[in-house]
């Protein structure tokens, strides 16, 4: 478990388990309500057991609508006349910031989604020289320097000078995708200046991969450096936030990052402060290089474990189950890692999709939130469904599982992974504390024989879910045999353990 992800809980809940969720998804309801329906839920997701939220971007963005990575004015939460209105798809700065109060009130966190890419929605064009580069290989250059116009100016007419007086230009940016002289032509346009070139330490694909859309943020400009790192104080000390996740961070400079992190955890005098980057990559070398090279303690989602899922799910009893952690961030650097079944980029119908199976998402569910390792993030489309043109449905009893999490998953842990079929795991607990007994298939019905401990002989145990029917008396020897249905999981734990009256009780 990373310790370091909520060190405020953490204070007063030594013994806690923190449990994350991705609190939206890409269809979710705009009109400036989604703030109000998080303050609204904070107390069931409390009582569920989770412990901070990953919120959208708070920001505004280039349309009112816009779920908010197409990012126009850092400084602007909802809170002033532009681009279509005073508030974002999610509702006003008021509103977030009665939100993030309300969620701590109940003991979760807020932690404010970064995007520090690009930039959208200028408000003017400028002139400036450029030259075009190759799609597929950005330091080859394709044409001579020439005049091109580009939407480089932002101005913040709606704003002013409130929190910042920066207004940026073309020499704050690195390229763009876009020439306003030249509609027709489809090309990346790296810009000239003084010391100006593609960030180095980015990921290599297309041999630099720093430029991804929009206006490119050029972090090693003065200004810009300066701007940001003022952002991050005023996020956390005037906003309330407790951390960040960072999108895009292949495409940024890291040592703009690790500048950025070291920065804030400085000025806000919290040294444990949370943040996770979005490194989307099925790598595990390069995500491993990427945590090496920053310098200071940064979590990465972990896409490789996403992957195994989305292909466990996909070959059913194919799928060596043994395997399930094999070139993951949370097999290699647990403490770095933050666990996650799919995402708002994931999904159905967007441009990363990679949808986990509906059938084998229990299992991964049970795998990131009812083992030690990792820092498990709930998606909010698989607690509540999506919406959109293809919509899915809720994981089953997703809710229960994070209350087991939440009362049960503590203490030494037991593997039993000895079967391709069939895994299993026991956490001992111990004190007053309960624990549990978990059997994942993704074959026929299971079973296996796993100890919990001879201070449990007699025990009466079932399934929390309710999805294998039956009882298991613990042997004097503290061993017994669990089942669980076919392509399935089963989470044990004794029948008069604290809490279990809350089972079952749906959403």
């Amino acid at each position: 478990m990373a310790q370091h992800a909520n060190a405020e809980y953490l204070d007063r809940h030594p013994d806690a388990n923190f449990t994350m969720i991705q609190a939206f998804e890409w269809y979710g309801e705009g009109g400036g309500k989604h703030w109000d329906k998080l303050t609204e839920l904070a107390p069931k997701l409390a009582d569920w057991g989770l412990t901070a939220m990953w919120v959208p971007p708070p920001t505004k963005a280039a349309g009112q609508e816009s779920v908010g990575y197409d990012i126009y004015d850092h400084w602007d939460l909802g809170e002033f006349d532009q681009k279509g209105g005073v508030g974002t798809k999610y509702g006003t700065k008021e509103q977030l910031l009665k939100t993030i109060k309300t969620a701590k009130e109940h003991g979760i966190v807020t932690y404010l989604d970064a995007v520090f890419n690009h930039k959208f929605g200028a408000d003017e064009k400028e002139t400036f020289k450029a030259k075009q580069v190759d799609w597929n290989e950005r330091d080859k250059e394709l044409s001579d320097l020439y005049d091109i116009q580009g939407w480089t100016g932002f101005t913040f007419p709606g704003r002013g000078d409130k929190y910042s007086s920066l207004k940026w230009n073309f020499n704050h940016f690195t390229g763009v995708d876009y020439n306003d002289a030249d509609p027709d032509t489809k090309a990346i346009y790296k810009i000239e200046g003084e010391n100006k070139d593609w960030a180095r330490n980015v990921d290599k694909e297309n041999g630099n991969y720093d430029y991804l859309m929009g206006a490119d943020i050029d972090h090693d400009h003065g200004e810009v450096l300066e701007d940001f790192l003022k952002w991050g104080q005023w996020a956390i000390d005037d906003i309330g936030a407790a951390g960040f996740r960072f999108d895009a961070i292949k495409h940024i400079d890291e040592k703009f990052i690790s500048k950025f992190v070291k920065n804030t955890r400085e000025v806000t005098g919290k040294p444990k402060l949370f943040a996770v980057g979005e490194y989307w990559k099925d790598d595990i070398n390069d995500l491993d290089s990427y945590l090496d090279s920053l310098g200071t303690q940064f979590s990465l989602f972990d896409a490789p474990l996403h992957y195994n899922f989305k292909q466990a799910g996909e070959q059913g009893a194919g799928y060596d189950l043994t395997k399930i952690f094999d070139g993951t961030v949370v097999q290699k650097r647990p403490i770095d890692a933050v666990t996650l079944v799919d995402n708002h980029d994931t999904q159905v119908g967007q441009a990363l999709e990679s949808w986990v199976s509906s059938g084998f998402k229990p299992i991964a569910y049970s795998l990131i939130l009812l083992r030690p390792d990792g820092y498990p993030c709930v998606f909010w489309g698989d607690l509540f469904g999506t919406l959109g043109d293809n919509p899915q449905k809720p994981v089953t009893q997703l809710n229960d599982i994070i209350r087991a999490r939440k009362l049960f998953a503590f203490g030494e842990l037991r593997d039993y992974f000895d079967h391709p079929n069939c895994i299993g795991w026991v956490r001992m607990a111990g004190g007053d504390r309960d624990g549990l007994a978990v059997v994942a298939c993704n074959g026929d019905e299971g079973k296996k024989r796993m100890e919990v401990g001879a201070e449990h002989a007699g025990e009466k145990w079932t399934d929390v879910l309710g999805w294998h029917q039956g009882e298991v008396t613990i042997g004097e020897d503290g061993w017994a045999e669990f089942m669980c249905p076919a392509r399935s999981v089963s989470i044990w734990t004794k029948t008069d353990a604290r809490g279990r009256e809350e089972f079952g009780k749906g959403e």
